[in-house]
């Protein structure tokens, strides 16, 4: 597919369906932000892009700030961020500019498109995993909304 298509049907709000993430050293599989993840990607006609995923199993703070140790909980159970992204065929690039982790922001996150219908398949290259760090793929569907 060339950048022009692929752009075409990136542009717009996506839901996220499923997050696969695979060990590269022993290729097991497993739900990386758990069954039932919520998230959302949106593709700008200007260049820009934003995303957030969330796991499906997050608790709420028990008062009104969470303790240190929630905090942690809930930032490992998050991923968010924003940039422009370019396109070269199928590979489309985030150039991230703001990040709910400082150690992403500046970064460039690679992702493979495939697309399926209604759904994009955006899968990593091999990379640590923003949560344990191992080397992994990891493969995001999204459902395109309507």
């Amino acid at each position: 597919m060339d950048n022009d298509a692929t752009r075409a049907r990136l542009i717009g709000t996506w839901k996220l369906v499923s997050v696969v993430n695979e060990d590269v050293a022993t290729g097991e599989k497993s739900d990386f932000f758990g069954p039932n993840p919520d998230g959302y990607i949106n593709y700008g006609p200007d260049g820009r892009m934003i995303v957030i995923n969330a796991r499906s199993d997050r608790k709420r703070p028990k008062g009104a700030s969470p303790t240190p140790e929630e905090a942690i909980d809930l930032f490992k159970s998050v991923l968010a961020y924003a940039g422009t992204y370019t396109i070269n065929g199928d590979v489309v690039t985030h150039h991230v500019d703001c990040s709910w982790n400082e150690s992403w922001t500046g970064t460039h996150q690679t992702r493979i498109a495939r697309f399926e219908g209604d759904r994009v398949h955006l899968s990593t290259k091999p990379t640590p995993d923003p949560i344990s760090g191992r080397m992994s793929v990891r493969t995001m569907t999204w459902e395109k909304m309507r």
